[in-house]
């Protein structure tokens, strides 16, 4: 069987060494069998002193290192698959420091390498799973690290993982179904931008020479776009930048500020047609969530608090922050929710229901798949219910530019 070896403590390089290094190894153990392994150093040197230490015996031109790049970046579909991984090796009944090793040596991803085998490392060390990713918050939330925990505990952390498999490749769908509702009327917008821009800095003043020596006064449309062209054609760099600075600003703002947050998010909330889907995939997102988290036997004041960061929305987070402040005093699940008045009267009446039976579970993944259902089918219809808006915008903004510039040579027409 393939082992990993570990360095010292002393030798380790940290998750945020710029030159970490992982070093791959072949040799013999003391029976002769041929093994081998991954192990994390600063020299070759010291891999062949470490292996010699554990009576493992190697050649130097099978010590091989491998450059783990910073440029690499772990993403939620990177861990959903590493999740999945884990899930089936360990209901597979593989150790768990071997699962560790085939997804480390399985993984195209550099940066997945280097943070499966902190992990690993630290899980060798004694180091319970949950506590080993709680030191990685930026990757394994809350939610994660405490499901994970309950496996644990309970002794069924291969079910643990299978269900936080499924929730997590429920999320990824969700989400890559957002972004497809929303590539298209953003790609539009900035093609049209970039047309009219182009129009305004290059096409237009070759029309105002020509205009210039007709002598002739012109139509008010045609002077207007006139003088709008020549404001950004001596004030580009104002408009441009402008523009750039606003979108930065915004972003800041929106990453420092809680309320800007809260403006943000209710301001998407209320967009026609796409603030809708959003709507419902937060709600998917929100009952995913808690069934996840309850059926994990996780009470429901704590799951809450992973339900409020998983939310993706901060008018849904706020609300949930205060159905937890009620839940905790007694109130009970379904009162605290129709206080919010974020969430429709249905999902409010199944998870009252679901109280009821003793199966809030199961009823909040009907819910959840009820909502990804709906999504779904809004995603699938967006396209032809945004195409005629999306026609009549960008006639709007460029046959607008393109009449009001042939205006004069109409004119000119009907004069002679």
């Amino acid at each position: 069987m393939a082992t990993a070896a570990r360095t010292a403590p002393n030798r380790r390089a940290t998750s945020k060494d710029p030159k970490e290094i992982l070093w791959t190894w072949e040799g013999k153990d003391k029976t002769g069998k041929i093994i081998r392994g991954e192990m994390r150093a600063h020299s070759k040197t010291v891999v062949q002193a470490s292996l010699r230490r554990q009576g493992i015996s190697t050649a130097e031109n099978k010590i091989k290192k491998r450059q783990l790049g910073r440029a690499s970046k772990v993403k939620d579909k990177d861990l959903a698959l590493f999740t999945r991984q884990l899930a089936t090796m360990m209901r597979a009944g593989v150790p768990l420091l071997q699962a560790f090793d085939i997804a480390i040596k399985g993984s195209s991803n550099p940066g997945v390498a280097r943070l499966l085998n902190e992990i690993r490392n630290d899980i060798e060390t004694g180091t319970s799973l949950s506590n080993a990713l709680r030191k990685f918050p930026l990757y394994f939330n809350a939610l994660y690290c405490n499901l994970v925990d309950a496996g644990e505990q309970s002794g069924a952390l291969e079910n643990l993982l299978d269900r936080l498999a499924i929730y997590q490749e429920k999320i990824l769908a969700i989400k890559s179904k957002i972004k497809a509702a929303l590539f298209y009327p953003i790609s539009v917008m900035v093609v049209a931008a970039a047309v009219v821009s182009v129009m305004m800095l290059f096409v237009i003043p070759e029309f105002k020479k020509v205009f210039t020596s007709f002598g002739a006064d012109l139509p008010a449309p045609t002077l207007l776009v006139i003088a709008i062209s020549d404001f950004m054609t001596e004030y580009w760099w104002i408009v441009f930048g402008a523009f750039i600075g606003a979108v930065i600003l915004i972003a800041a703002a929106y990453k420092r500020s809680p309320a800007a947050q809260a403006a943000v998010d209710r301001w998407v909330l209320q967009i026609p047609v796409i603030g809708e889907i959003i709507r419902k995939a937060t709600i998917a997102r929100w009952t995913r969530t808690l069934s996840t988290m309850f059926a994990a036997g996780v009470p429901l004041v704590e799951a809450l608090d992973s339900v409020a960061g998983a939310s993706g929305n901060k008018v849904y987070a706020d609300a949930t922050k205060k159905i937890q402040a009620e839940v905790a005093t007694g109130t009970a699940l379904t009162n605290a929710m129709q206080g919010t008045n974020v969430f429709p009267a249905m999902v409010v009446q199944m998870i009252s229901i679901g109280e009821e039976s003793g199966q809030l579970d199961g009823m909040c993944a009907k819910v959840a798949d009820f909502f990804e259902r709906e999504v779904d089918d809004m995603v699938a219809g967006l396209s032809q219910l945004i195409e005629p808006l999306i026609i009549v915008f960008l006639g709007t903004i460029i046959g607008g530019l393109v009449v009001a510039m042939y205006l004069p040579i109409f004119k000119l027409g009907q004069v002679v």
